[in-house]
Order: C-alpha cells, then structure tokens, then sequence
C-alpha cells in the first residue's frame, strides 16, 4: 500500500521556521532553501502587505550609517544581478543616487563624510559641484551648489520585489502561509513550537523577521528590544513632464524623491504618521508630509504645479539607533532580523544570507556586531 504524499499545506515541520513574509523574511527563505534547508514562512496578513510593499524603493548606499555600509555593498552585488537570485528583474533600474547640498555648509558635511568612508576603504561616494549637478539635474534650482553622489545607485518596484523572493522560494521547496498569524511560541523537545489559528508548526530554529511586531516576537523569546512602531509616509503625482532620471535626496531636510517613466513622482523622505500596529491601521501626519513636500518644491521649482493624487503609509518598526538587529538571539535557535527603520530594503538580498548563516551555524563573511540584539539589553522595552 502506498502511502499518500504530504501536501504543503499538511507539512507542520521544518528545520527553519520564518516569522514574517516581508521582503527579509522572504529573503532569508530563499537563501536557507538555496543551502539545502527545509523552511516553512508565516505571515499573518499576506507577503509584502506592510513597509515591504509599499516603500519608496530607493537601492541605495549613498548616505548609509558606517556600521551599514559593508551590508550595503554586499546587497549591491546582489541588485547588480538580481534576476539571477530571483529570475525577475524587480523594476531595478539603477542610475544615480543624489543628496542634494543646498549650501556650502551641506558641501562641507559631504565632503567629511567622503572623507571618512575613504578613510575606511570605502570610495563609492563622491562629492559633485554646481556644474555637474545640473548636467545629471537641469531641473534643480539654482541655489542648488552640488551634492553627494553615487553612480549605480537607483530604485526598484518593493511590491514585485517581494513578490519575486516569495515565488522564487516557493518554486525551490519554501512553504508559506500567509493570513497565519502566530499566537503562542514555546521551546519543546529541543524544538520551537509555534502555534497559530491553523495548527501547530515545530522547528528547532525560528527567524523572526516580524517587521514592527518583530520586537513583541522578541520579548517572547528572552529578548527584550525598545522598538517602536511608525509609519513612513509617501506621496505620488499625477504625471508631469520628464525632468528627473536620477533619485534625489537632501543632504539638509527630509527628501526621498524618483519620477517614474510614465511622469509620476513619488515623494517621501523619513518624515512619519502615527502606526497602530494592532489593528494594522495607520493615520497620516498632513503637517509634517508638507514637509518633505516643501523641500522637494525647493530642489525643483517645477513641483510648485504638481498635483498630489494619493498619499500612504506602511508600518515599520524603528529602534533607538536606527540600526537594525540582525543576530542570534539570547535563546537557542532564535535568529533576528527586524528593525530597520525604513531603510532595509536595499539591504534584503544581503541580510537573507547572513541571517541564512547564523540560522545553520556558519560564520557570516562580514562582521554583524553592530546588529546585535545585545545592544538594548540594557535599555529594556519601548
């Protein structure tokens, strides 16, 4: 007698447990099934339905923290090719990434900022003056004195891009079931058990790349981490004439801004609404979005006659240092990754294989120091 194959969806064991369905979840998905690993994802509403989905996109290493930028280079590698990791090119369109210097003071912050990196072996960033501003920006204004300046920088589509690792982990072997959000987690035979709406799921290694309900999942597991939930707001245009290839930032003032092929322009920049993580609610601070409008209008004076036609916002998770963590945790067979407070999708193809190292006990080739969960010990929760 034969006995009936176990479906998917029947499956309840796993070497590797990932809780979350974001894009770094999906992420380390790939890269443990890529090694060989059995995974199983959950997510309790679907994949890319929070900050994953709806940020601005931006691929950059410009402007990273120091403790980031070797991240930011490892992932570079990966959007250099990406369908190669994930058979889709995720929208990526890489072109430049600026940060816009307003006055001498903002050239003087970029030039110690080059300085340091170079100090540090990193040459990526450089500084631009007027003249070359305005050939890579006709359109900014003229009191624009040049920038901070990375070739190869760009942006992508985070809505596809999350959907490719999905697809692409689910075509090598990763089970996902999304709408399963988890209710209870607790060691067991040498196992994690994790229990949810639709049954029991049991591996002895859990990722918890839960985004900003990532530092709830921690406290469970022996981890407290004071993350607080907000929600970075985003605005688009209806479509103007073409005026800007690159993406553009600020070097003084909140500004994270692309016009898209068909004309749109999508404005954002670090400026937050108010996030109600339990009820996956998010309100919208009109205030504080003048703001990064305000200075988007400044840089180019051809946004004085743009028409906003819809605003949003996603719901991060932001810890004190703005640092993400990404390490094991203080429980056997716990690994982190959450936290990045609006500034990690860039960093996911890199992150999904150092978090694949520390969840099958390989040595990361880079140093995740600045990313332990150690770090807040002291501090206690939010």
């Amino acid at each position: 007698m034969t006995t009936p194959k176990q479906s998917d969806e029947d499956k309840r064991t796993a070497d590797v447990i990932v809780i979350g369905g974001g894009i770094h979840g999906c992420s380390a998905a790939l890269h443990l099934v890529r090694r060989g690993v059995s995974v199983i994802v959950l997510e309790k509403d679907y994949v890319g339905r929070h900050a994953s989905g709806v940020n601005a996109g931006g691929v950059r290493r410009l402007g990273r923290d120091l403790a980031e930028v070797p991240l930011a280079q490892a992932s570079y590698e990966y959007w250099r090719d990406m369908p190669a990791l994930v058979d889709d090119d995720c929208g990526y369109r890489a072109t430049r990434y600026l940060k816009v210097a307003r006055s001498e003071s903002d050239m003087d912050a970029a030039r110690q900022r080059v300085a340091e990196l170079n100090a540090r072996g990193f040459t990526h960033e450089d500084v631009i003056d007027q003249k070359t501003l305005r050939g890579f920006l006709p359109a900014a204004a003229s009191h624009c004195v040049g920038a901070l300046h990375v070739d190869g920088d760009g942006s992508a589509l985070p809505f596809q891009t999350t959907q490719a690792f999905k697809r692409r982990a689910q075509k090598l072997g990763v089970v996902f079931h999304e709408e399963t959000p988890v209710l209870d987690i607790q060691r067991r035979a040498g196992n994690w058990r994790v229990d949810t709406p639709i049954g029991a799921f049991e591996a002895p290694t859990v990722v918890n790349a839960a985004g900003a309900w990532g530092g709830v999942l921690a406290a469970k597991l022996g981890d407290d981490v004071p993350l607080k939930a907000h929600a970075p707001m985003l605005a688009i245009t209806a479509r103007m004439p073409p005026f800007a290839t690159a993406v553009v930032g600020a070097l003084s003032g909140a500004l994270s801004f692309k016009q898209f092929e068909n004309g749109t322009v999508l404005i954002g920049g670090g400026v937050r609404g108010r996030a109600f993580p339990d009820t996956n609610r998010t309100a919208l601070d009109m205030k504080g979005m003048s703001q990064f409008l305000s200075t988007a209008r400044d840089i180019f004076p051809i946004m004085k006659r743009a028409n906003i036609v819809r605003t949003w916002a996603g719901i991060e998770g932001y810890t004190p240092d703005n640092l993400p963590i990404i390490s094991a945790g203080r429980e056997a067979g716990i690994v982190h990754a959450f936290g990045f407070s609006a500034h990690g999708f860039q960093l996911a193809p890199g992150v999904g294989e150092f978090v694949a190292d520390l969840a099958t006990g390989a040595t990361p080739k880079l140093s995740l120091d600045a990313f332990n969960v150690s770090r807040f010990q002291q501090l206690g929760p939010a």
